[in-house]
């Protein structure tokens, strides 16, 4: 059974998350799940934006972003809000901020994606078109392994059953609501997780979009050589030209499949 806002409601408007300090002192209400050092805790992420045409989805909410959508949560819930503001707020507090964002929308449009969506640039998404993004995590409530934030690689989560649990529990209940989307994995470990759920029929392998660097400023070399800002010749020895370029030549077909030039 899905945890869901409703269940947690009195306990958010209880808890001021600025008091904890560490993942280990997150109140033990909002404990989802524990196997030996793995642990999985609530968040107000049950927002889907079921009109979206495109996905984003990380590997799982870390410990200052439950920290910020309990904040936020609580906030409109003492001021009355409706539930579907408080969640959508929730979800979306910061999301994408800072220099995240411009390498994120200029990913996007570098493979045609704002063509697709009938839109001038994705930069929009976080403006008049939000409507036509979902943004989520293959693991929707905060995974903390050593009450540290989990990175997506130890444990392996696709057999790990508390992991695979979270994983068709939550996100394939997404994926289910949203057949006819796009999804950007944001980050290799990621996108083995949707091929392990479009092997269990969760999503179709065609709408997966492999191969986008994670728009994050520590990528930034593999960033500026999809997007054709560096030469191959300079790249250093950490970053693998050859493959960028396969990712970047798939990308190219399944974006002709969904009928961009």
């Amino acid at each position: 059974m899905q945890a869901t806002f409703s269940t947690f409601r009195d306990l958010i408007l209880d808890t001021d998350p600025d008091l904890a300090g560490t993942p280990a002192q997150i109140p033990a209400g909002f404990l989802l799940a524990r196997t030996g050092n793995i642990s999985a805790h609530y968040i107000p992420f049950d927002y889907v934006n079921h009109g979206a045409r495109l996905v984003l989805v990380g590997i799982s909410p870390g410990f200052v972003q439950w920290k910020n959508a309990v904040r936020e949560a609580r906030r409109l819930l003492a001021q009355g809000a409706a539930e579907d503001e408080i969640l959508r707020a929730a979800k979306y507090t910061g999301a994408f901020s800072g220099a995240i964002r411009p390498n994120l929308v200029a990913l996007l449009d570098h493979v045609g994606l704002q063509r697709w969506l009938g839109i001038a640039s994705c930069a929009s998404l976080f403006g008049a078109h939000a409507h036509l993004m979902h943004v989520t995590a293959v693991l929707r409530h905060p995974v903390f392994v050593n009450d540290k934030n989990y990175n997506g690689a130890a444990p392996n989560m696709l057999t790990t059953p508390l992991l695979q649990a979270q994983l068709l529990d939550y996100f394939a209940a997404e994926a289910a609501s949203l057949p006819d989307a796009v999804y950007v994995p944001l980050g290799p470990k990621v996108g083995l997780a949707l091929d392990w759920l479009a092997a269990r029929g969760v999503l179709d392998a065609d709408r997966i979009l492999h191969g986008i660097p994670h728009p994050s400023g520590a990528n930034a070399e593999r960033i500026a050589y999809f997007l054709g800002r560096k030469d191959k010749a300079a790249l250093s020895r950490q970053t693998n030209g050859a493959q960028i370029d396969a990712d970047r030549l798939a990308l190219r077909a399944k974006m002709a499949a969904l009928g961009v030039d």
